[in-house]
């Protein structure tokens, strides 16, 4: 079995935004170095690079023998990366495996480290959330070489195993699951291949090839986290526009304000997470390397990520509508409010004309 180590991605999110000066700043400040990684592939272009911090930085150790590190993203995602290196052969790697599937100790270790982080970078953060929502992905990383065996030999003999692996099952999976799993896989030379499911990937590259393929697992992840948070938030702002339009009585109709402040609240709404979605979306761009571009595509229709995309723009959409409406009834009330004011100064002169 070639060598490798496995990680466990926990990311959460903790604001709209996150400044990442101020987070260097911060970090330095606090301790007697900032400890980063070597800068992301030329391929893969941030267009705000995100601050990569060693626990070790800001005095954290192992978690249950995995080495963590944390990457700050400017759009308001912490990932904290944990990774150890893979057990020496298929069946104790199996085990392993299964074991770190949904793993409540390093999710909570996890997200202990990122609290820490946030106590540290608090004001660097632009309306830090209440309660974190996270996400959370598990990659097999196998290191290979140009001279290794081909993958196709590889998926032959240890099929199995690969699939029980990513879909965290002890007992063997049925034929057409095993190729279900296996055949959302990519690969661009003979030697290398990415397999990806909803929660798992295995990767088979070279030590040079491997940190791009997981920095795109990684962001991809991300992004599936901040559209499951603004899908989250519109749904709730929805439900909440839906009860205060429909609770008015008939006095509150003929009064214009009520309107204009909804229409006020939903264009801003409308305007905030359009444009945080398009942060988020567009944070990274994939250059030059069209083996990259289709790695990101594959575990993006894994996640689902084009389906969170459909239903944040969906009710994007939604709120547009709903905007145009308050508008329009802003106006409408305003004219129903005047007239209104001009029938009772004629029934006031008329009462004054008969007096």
């Amino acid at each position: 079995m070639p060598s490798g180590d496995v990680t466990a991605f926990y990311l959460f999110d903790i604001g709209d935004a996150i400044d990442l000066k101020r987070v260097s700043e911060q970090i330095e400040a606090s301790t007697t170095r900032l400890a980063t990684k070597p800068p992301s592939p030329i391929y893969l272009q941030y267009q705000q690079p995100p601050v990569v911090i060693e626990a070790s930085a800001i005095g954290a150790g192992e978690i249950e023998g995995f080495r963590a590190r944390l990457k700050v993203f400017d759009y308001g995602v912490v990932s904290v990366a944990l990774t150890r290196l893979l057990r020496a052969d298929w069946d104790a790697l199996l085990d392993a495996g299964l074991q770190w599937h949904d793993n409540p100790v390093l999710a909570s270790a996890a997200e202990r480290l990122c609290r820490d982080l946030l106590r540290r970078i608090e004001h660097a953060v632009s309306r830090p959330r209440s309660s974190l929502l996270s996400e959370d992905y598990l990659v097999f990383t196998l290191l290979t070489d140009p001279d290794a065996e081909p993958v196709e030999t590889l998926l032959a003999s240890h099929g199995t195993v690969i699939a029980q692996l990513l879909r965290g099952e002890r007992a063997p999976l049925s034929a057409q699951e095993r190729e279900e799993v296996l055949r959302h896989r990519i690969s661009y030379y003979t030697t290398d291949v990415v397999i990806a499911t909803w929660s798992s990937a295995l990767v088979c590259d070279t030590p040079l090839g491997a940190p791009g393929v997981l920095e795109i697992l990684e962001f991809a992840n991300s992004q599936l986290l901040e559209f499951r948070y603004y899908d989250q938030l519109l749904d709730s702002e929805l439900a909440r526009i839906y009860a205060r339009l429909q609770s008015d009585n008939w006095r509150r109709t003929l009064i214009p304000r009520r309107y204009a402040r909804a229409a006020r609240h939903v264009h801003a709404l409308f305007i905030d997470v359009n444009e945080l979605t398009d942060k988020t979306e567009n944070a990274l761009k994939i250059a030059g390397d069209v083996y990259a571009a289709r790695v990101f595509g594959l575990t993006a229709a894994r996640l689902g990520l084009d389906q969170w995309k459909a239903s944040v723009r969906e009710k994007l959409e939604t709120v547009d509508d709903i905007s145009r409406f308050a508008i329009e009834r802003t106006s409408m009330a305003r004219g129903e409010f005047l007239e209104l004011v001009v029938v009772l100064l004629i029934l006031f002169e008329i009462v004054l004309l008969m007096h």
